[in-house]
Parts: C-alpha cells; sequence; structure tokens
C-alpha cells in the first residue's frame, strides 16, 4: 500500500513478487530483479529485526563489502542508504573477501552485510547479513521475513531504481588490515620459504590477500589467470577450462600448488603438485588436521574419509548450508567442548572456537573462509616433508564428483526427489532401484537430511539435491576411486537429464 509517507512492503510478498528469495548465504535472485528498492528493503528488514533482538542500535556502525560483480556497487549504495535510513553509520570496507568483513563485524561487535552472489554467474547477486556475532541463522531470516517496512515517497522510479547516481561513504581498508594481519600473525615467518605456488586470481576478491600472505610467508608467487571480467568460480562444480587452466600451470611453472578461491572468497581452491584440484570436502579433513581439531562438523554431502580417518573426536554431520554448520558447531561449544571446527563440501572452513597450534592463538571465526585452508594445507605438507599430494596419500581411498543441471527448476527438482523419498524405506528402495539400480546395484540405505542421500551395497553414494542458491540440480557422488566416482556423476547427470520433461 502507499500513503503519503511513502509506500508499505511486506518482505514475504516483496520475496514472491521479486523472486529475491533467501537461499543457503542470504538472499539472492537475479541482478535485475535486485533492484535498489529491493536491496533497500531488504536492508531495512534486517536492522529491524537486528534493533527488536537488541543486538544493533541506532548510531550504530554497520560495515559494508562486495564482490567484484558488476551489479556489485549499486547494491552496496542502496544498502548504504538503508543503512542510513535506520539511523546507523554505512561502513565502506570496499571489494574484500566475505570472511573478512565478518571479521571486522565480530571483532567490532557491529552487523555487517556483503553484497555477493558468491560462485554464481553474474547476471545474479545477493547480500549476506551477519549479526554482530557473526552469521544469521534460520531463525533470524524468518523473522526478517515477517518484517514490514517503509520505503520513503519519492526514492525510487517505478522500476526501482534510486534517483541520482549510485554514493558510497569513502572507502576503509581497516577489515582488509585485520584479516591480513591475522594470518599473519598466525603463521609462523617463512613458513613456505622454497614452495613455489601459482595463484589463479581471475575475479575473485581474495586474490590480493592472498598475494601479500604468500609472499610475506616466503612462497615465490607465480600470478596466474587476472581477470576484469567476473568469473563464476564454483569449488564443487569446477569448470573444464579451470581443470585444464590448472594442470597446464602446475607443469609450465614447476609449481608445488595452484591455490584460488570463488569469487568472494569464502570457498577455497589448492591444487596439488600435479595441478589436480582438491575436493573442498578432502581440503577440509587436512585443514582440521593442521589445526588439531576434536570435534567435526560438516553437512551430509560431505567425504566420508572424515570419519574413516580416525583422526578426530567425533563427527556431526548436518543439511548444507553454513548456518546448519554453525548452529551444530554452537551446540557442542555449548556442551563444553573445544576444538570444534566445521567445513562444508565446497571446501569453506569455519572455526568455533579459539585454536593454539605450537604457542600461537588463531581467534575463532564461525563464518566460510578460503585463506585459512589454503595456508593451512601448504604449511601442513612443508611441516610434514611432502607434497600436497603425499597429504592426500594419508587419508582412506574416498573418492567424491559432483555437478549440475543448470535451469533446472526447484519444484520440478523436489517433486522427482520426492518420488524417490516417502519415509517408507522399502518402497522407495523399489522405486530407487527403478531408475538407478541397473547402473549402481542394490540400496541398502537412504538419508534425507538434505535431498536424498542413497547408499549401495558396493559403498557407493549417490545424492540429489535442490540448489539452495540458483534453480539448479546438484548431484554428488561418492565411490573408492576418483575414476569412479567421475564416471558416477557422469552417469547420473545423463540419466538427470530425462528429469527435464
Amino acid at each position: 500500500m502507499t500513503s503519503k509517507a511513502g509506500e508499505t512492503l511486506s518482505i514475504d510478498d516483496l520475496m514472491q513478487q521479486s523472486g529475491v528469495t533467501f537461499g543457503t548465504s542470504g538472499a539472492r535472485g537475479l541482478a535485475v530483479a535486485m533492484t535498489d528498492r529491493v536491496c533497500y528493503a531488504y536492508t531495512v528488514a534486517f536492522l529491524q529485526q537486528q534493533m527488536a533482538g537488541g543486538g544493533v542500535g541506532r548510531g550504530m556502525e554497520v560495515a559494508i563489502a562486495g564482490d567484484f560483480r558488476p551489479s556489485t556497487p549499486r547494491i552496496m549504495a542502496a544498502v548504504a542508504r538503508a543503512v542510513e535510513d535506520q539511523g546507523c553509520i554505512p561502513v565502506n570496507c570496499g571489494f574484500i573477501p566475505t570472511p573478512a568483513v565478518t571479521l571486522h563485524g565480530i571483532t567490532r561487535g557491529i552487523p555487517s552485510l556483503m553484497v555477493t552472489g558468491s560462485h554464481i554467474p553474474d547476471d545474479r547477486n545477493g547480500i549476506k547479513f551477519n549479526q554482530p556475532t557473526g552469521e544469521i541463522l534460520k531463525q533470524d531470516e524468518a523473522e526478517i521475513r515477517e518484517q514490514c517496512v517503509q520505503i520513503p515517497e519519492g526514492m525510487f522510479d517505478t522500476a526501482g531504481n534510486a534517483h541520482g547516481p549510485p554514493s558510497l561513504p569513502p572507502e576503509q581498508d581497516a577489515a582488509y588490515r585485520e584479516y591480513r594481519q591475522r594470518y599473519l600473525d598466525f603463521f609462523p615467518a617463512g613458513c613456505l620459504q622454497g614452495r613455489r605456488i601459482g595463484l589463479y586470481e581471475h575475479s575473485s576478491v581474495a586474490r590480493r590477500v592472498l598475494g601479500e600472505l604468500l609472499e610475506s610467508l616466503g612462497a615465490e608467487l607465480v600470478r596466474l589467470g587476472f581477470s576484469d571480467r567476473f568469473i563464476p568460480v564454483d569449488t564443487e562444480a569446477i569448470r573444464s577450462e579451470d581443470v585444464a587452466l590448472a594442470r597446464r600451470w602446475a607443469q609450465e611453472h614447476q609449481l608445488d600448488a595452484v591455490i584460488s578461491t570463488d569469487g568472494d572468497g569464502d570457498r577455497p581452491l589448492i591444487s596439488d603438485e600435479q595441478g589436480n584440484w582438491l575436493r573442498g570436502d578432502v581440503a577440509g579433513i587436512l585443514c582440521a588436521r593442521f589445526l588439531n581439531a576434536g570435534r567435526v562438523v560438516t553437512p551430509v554431502s560431505s567425504n566420508t574419509a572424515v570419519e574413516r580417518c580416525g583422526w578426530f573426536k567425533g563427527v556431526d554431520r548436518t543439511r548444507i548450508g553454513s548456518p546448519y554448520v554453525i548452529e551444530a558447531m554452537e551446540s557442542r561449544l555449548q556442551q563444553g567442548e573445544r576444538g570444534v571446527v566445521g567445513y562444508e563440501a565446497n571446501g569453506g572452513f569455519l572455526i568455533g572456537d579459539p585454536v593454539e597450534r605450537k604457542g600461537v592463538v588463531l581467534d575463532p571465526l564461525p563464518t566460510r573462509d578460503a585463506v585459512i585452508v589454503a595456508l593451512a594445507i601448504l604449511t601442513l605438507a612443508v611441516d610434514e616433508g611432502v607434497a600436497i599430494s603425499g597429504l592426500l596419500e594419508r587419508l582412506p581411498a574416498r573418492f567424491t564428483s559432483s555437478g549440475r543441471l543448470e535451469a533446472f527448476p526447484t519444484e520440478r527438482s523436489r517433486a522427482r526427489i520426492g518420488a524417490l523419498d516417502s519415509g517408507e524405506f522399502e518402497r522407495d528402495r523399489r522405486a530407487i532401484e527403478v531408475v538407478f539400480g541397473g547402473l549402481f546395484g542394490r540400496v541398502v540405505g537412504t538419508d534425507s537430511t538434505d535431498g536424498l542421500r542413497i547408499t549401495f551395497e558396493s559403498g557407493e553414494i549417490v545424492h540429489l539435491r535442490p540448489s539452495g542458491n540458483a534453480p539448479e540440480l546438484r548431484c554428488y557422488n561418492e565411490a573408492d576411486s576418483e575414476q569412479r566416482a567421475r564416471e558416477m556423476n557422469r552417469l547420473c547427470l545423463r540419466l538427470l537429464e530425462g528429469w527435464r520433461g
């Protein structure tokens, strides 16, 4: 409705009208749908929800950062305007990794927002909301949906665009400096001396900090693949061109590893000395080992080598998405456990409580981070006197592969998966074997924690799940060899193509 004071919007209604909804990591949608009006309304709703809970007050600073997508500066400006209109002070932290602005907020005790679509193509974007203690959780999302916000009269045109050019406060670099120093303080000076590391820069906002850290820690740095155009690097579904690039670079430049991240720097990519990218859930196991973790929390889709290796006191499995990992980590910490860490299949690593290694303490950072993973694995290889492939040889022989069908409507994914998941095992087993039995054999177990995870008598796994961020059907596979896991994924995706009709 509208009045002289302007327009009152229900966020729940706005979600339906705009198509900009909450995914696994904040609000996401097509960039054209994320108009200034929509982004302003979402930000106001977030701040209203935080103020109602007492965690945020008028006059408080709110940190804002973004990735390198073309639509990001415009959205950051809309966010800053909303912050001002709620009586808070927008702090422009610039184009830095998501974990950097989140850390800044936690350190200062202020909310923070990251404008990013993460790994998805640049025709989409998003806003990730952090309360002063870190990421918002699912209950916070529900409360934001319930908000009604006031849009001042005349602020936006009929298309939802703000009048006048986008305007942001001057950029401040405190968040960037704090994030960089976090790792310079934790890792020993010169710990990467003698290692030749390729940095695949592409369009990642982490390229600057990774380059500075690698050089400061003694590595010989080779910069590779810089791009002014946004490249959607997905660490769970690595593009074939990125697979080929890493292998070529490793050989041409005689590298010990190639490292990179997704667009907003919260999901790592790290290769061995042959340029073979490590799966994110394997990188997470090695990072947890380096940090002497006790309890590991990871989604149901992650490699089962984390249980089989026997390195940890316990492993908890959750739904896919950092809010679920964080909730489980917090539960363990409340029970008095220590050394609690988490990671996702995309490689993003979360630290629940202070970590001590060789007398140096690393403060908690309960949000996905990529930098800790790369530096931890590189340093672990040096400490143990092996190449990265040598670290992998110490893990149980379990391999994963994943892929996705793009432009696959979420409702269709849910309907197709639901037909195989009634909750009655014998009925579901028969239905699943009609679809997959000819390829993988007899079904011995299913798990509906998130999507449908199917275990076959051979120990092979097929896991189907609609993406939480985009209209995609994702498929994860696990087997005793890398070749078999990839073949399973190829066979599954070919079969699932038939579900489009």
